[in-house]
């Protein structure tokens, strides 16, 4: 396992979006530790509802500029990551969760049991909340992704701006309403040093107790 080159915070303090990419690729092994980093992201109930689809083919991450109006990240960073939100992944028995969680002591008979019920994603559903609720862990697992790039040397994008049908054809997952798509994000090396652009300060966005009226 690689030793971060930045600490949690320091990643935090330096990370930026990364737009224009030189063309060196990702060594296959620093590549490897940040997507084991990504999946250590937390998830409602350790459901792991998310994906992260890795393109790194020249033809792959064409289709996915193309998707995404022309963009030029994906065609420029070596690696695009595409966080898929598993809308229906609650249903199954997902076994195997419950089952590691109890052996690493994780879990006791109790927390299994309500995590087999599966109250809490029933209660989702019923208020038209399962794909959000599935949205968030994925885009949990992104944030964590940028952060680690940051902390390895590499920079990286989320991207807005895209087709869902057109990223989900290029990923070969036309055809799946169970499945979304959340956001893509390019991870390579950057070709410049972009500027922080500043934060409005903190008592515009941080409250103690309540959110203010008039607002």
């Amino acid at each position: 396992m690689r030793t971060p080159t930045l600490s949690v915070p320091a990643a935090i303090r330096a990370r930026r979006t990364t737009r224009r990419y030189r063309p060196d690729p990702v060594p296959p092994e620093l590549l490897e530790e940040l997507l084991e980093l990504a999946v250590e992201a937390p998830t409602a109930w350790n459901m792991q509802d998310r994906s992260i689809v890795v393109v790194t083919s020249e033809s792959g991450r064409r289709d996915l500029s193309d998707a995404a109006f022309g963009q030029p990240q994906p065609l420029e960073a070596p690696v695009v990551l595409v966080f898929v939100a598993e809308t229906a992944a609650w249903e199954a028995a997902n076994a195997d969760i419950a089952e590691l969680a109890g052996r690493n002591g994780a879990w006791n008979a109790e927390f299994t049991a309500m995590f087999d019920s599966r109250a809490e994603f029933h209660s989702l559903q019923q208020r038209g909340l399962i794909r959000e609720n599935a949205v968030k862990n994925a885009m949990i697992a992104a944030t964590y992704v940028m952060l680690a790039a940051t902390s390895l040397g590499l920079s990286s994008a989320p991207m807005n701006g895209w087709d869902p049908d057109l990223v989900k054809k290029a990923i070969g997952i036309d055809g799946r309403p169970d499945l979304a798509i959340t956001v893509m994000v390019a991870v390579g090396y950057s070709d410049a040093d972009p500027p922080h652009p500043g934060r409005r300060p903190r008592e515009h966005t941080v409250f103690a107790e309540r959110y203010p009226t008039g607002r």
